[in-house]
């Protein structure tokens, strides 16, 4: 009997009515269509007689039974049957059909709560969540337990949306899944958790970094979806404009000295630093990160995971670093006094160390190592520059309008309503493309502080933020807000969209 070629199985799933996938799997056979009343089927066992004598008693049908490979057949049944075929809608019903509810005691069971995340319902809700959160560019997916449901959101352009939610029943078994997919403890529910998991998507590896904490109805969790394809190691393409990226780009091949990009969670730090890497990433380069977490991999780059239960924290890992001979130095983040002085002391002796803060503005930074002890003296000695970020949604190309804006919202910019009568904004309508919210992918907006001479002398001084401020303004220091507006200008983006991510000034 010839084998079947993988062009003739079908595109479709063949619809028999209950017939088990778990069946189709563990006999390795799959329904291939229908001919004048008998059922077609591919078998990896063609000779497989007691399979086939119970789909002629269990469906009462005549079968012709064709030979298949058997990678083949089980990627044909998960295909058509798995998880991807189905939409959540029908995946939770199913759930909610075939698993029951467990009692507070039953649920401290380890043993209860892994057999209960091991069904096949809650195992194919789990990938189908995942698999949703990819397809629509999600960067977090939230489980939120309450006191009456069981609430799933996914973060998508950095806002939270509300899709089809599990009943409340489930949040123990789905909460367990994940935990178990992360390899976390799932018979521990009163401490706070860190997991994370590597899984192969569409031929691509994407890795979740997980998070657990205990709330007052249960665990809330957290996977965070890092997709290395999403990763935009493109300065221009994040959002850089043509004057500041050619600055930008001669700031970070200097030889020595300290770069800060700063700006609260979630507003792309990241992905300008290790963007930044990789435009100085060279053989004669030696670059070393500490970061906690590791979320992208960067070919030649010597990445350290920040391990706080062993005592690697930034201060301790920066002091080893030194001594590795490094050119360039990442620094995830500067949290305390020690961390900032053993920067700004590699920075002295002949490194270039880019690191993050989380401050408002680009000035805040200066102020907020001086608060927490660096010298003045110190810091206008290393500091080359700071990068204040924001992400802003990018209207949706597909729905793009024109329309009026609200004059309430011209003010907050700090534009004159009659200047902006002569102008044209756009915002979009929403469609299927955007989930119609008029917005699709984001860009960043910037706020670039380079330390010159005059802005030297004030951090020496150890001045405030005003008069740094003040005098970064009078050489032309643009502010976030106004670089958001170029960008509303130019029909990238909305007001509304500048003022929900930048402070009034």
């Amino acid at each position: 009997m010839e084998k079947l070629t993988l062009d003739k199985y079908p595109s479709e799933p063949v619809v028999l009515e209950k017939l088990s996938v778990k069946f189709m799997k563990q006999s390795r056979f799959v329904p291939i269509g229908w001919n004048n009343g008998s059922l077609q089927i591919a078998m990896a066992q063609p000779e497989d007689f007691w399979t086939v004598d119970a789909l002629k008693l269990a469906f009462d049908l005549e079968l012709e039974v064709y030979a298949g490979n058997e990678g083949d057949i089980l990627d044909t049944i998960e295909r058509l049957y798995g998880a991807g075929s189905q939409s959540l809608e029908t995946i939770i019903e199913e759930a909610g059909r075939d698993v029951y509810e467990i009692s507070e005691e039953a649920g401290a069971d380890a043993d209860h709560l892994r057999d209960l995340a091991s069904e096949a319902p809650i195992i194919r809700l789990v990938n189908r969540l995942i698999l949703n959160a990819i397809e629509i560019r999600a960067s977090d997916i939230h489980f939120e337990p309450f006191e009456t449901n069981f609430k799933v959101r996914f973060r998508i352009d950095g806002v939270l949306h509300d899709i089809e939610s599990p009943p409340k029943r489930l949040q123990a078994a789905i909460t367990s899944r994940v935990k178990i997919m992360a390899n976390m403890d799932i018979a521990e529910r009163r401490l706070p958790q860190d997991g994370r998991i590597k899984l192969r998507v569409s031929s691509r590896e994407i890795d979740f970094r997980v998070s657990t904490i205990p709330t007052l109805f249960g665990e809330s969790l957290v996977m965070r979806v890092l997709d290395r394809e999403m990763l935009i190691l493109d300065l221009e393409k994040i959002g850089f404009p043509g004057d500041l990226l050619a600055e930008y780009m001669s700031l970070i091949t200097q030889p020595y000295g300290m770069i800060l990009v700063t700006g609260p969670t979630g507003s792309g730090k990241t992905s300008t630093l290790y963007t930044s890497l990789s435009k100085i990433n060279a053989p004669e380069n030696k670059i070393i990160t500490l970061e906690d977490p590791i979320e992208y991999y960067l070919n030649g780059v010597n990445q350290i995971q920040v391990n706080s239960k062993i005592g690697l924290d930034f201060a301790k890992g920066l002091r080893s670093i030194v001594r590795q001979d490094p050119d360039v130095i990442l620094v995830g983040e500067i949290r305390d006094k020690e961390t900032a002085e053993i920067a700004v002391q590699s920075a002295l002796t002949g490194h270039l160390l880019f690191s993050t803060l989380h401050t408002n503005d680009a000035v805040g930074a200066v102020s907020r190592l001086l608060d927490m002890g660096v010298e003045g003296f110190l810091l206008s000695s290393t500091l080359l520059g700071i990068l204040a970020q924001r992400l802003v949604r990018v209207i949706c190309p597909d729905c793009k309008d024109v329309v009026r804006p609200d004059e309430k919202h011209v003010r907050a910019m700090g534009m004159d309503p009659q200047e902006a009568r002569d102008m044209v904004f756009y915002a979009g309508k929403g469609c299927d493309q955007c989930r119609y919210t008029g917005y699709r992918g984001r860009t960043a907006i910037f706020e670039y502080l380079p330390v010159d001479a005059d802005i030297r002398q004030e951090i020496s001084k150890c001045s405030d933020t005003e008069r740094i401020k003040d005098v970064a303004l009078q050489k032309g220091l643009t502010p976030l807000r106004q670089n958001g507006w170029q960008k509303v200008k130019q029909g990238i983006t909305t007001i509304s969209e500048v003022l929900r991510v930048t402070l009034e000034k």
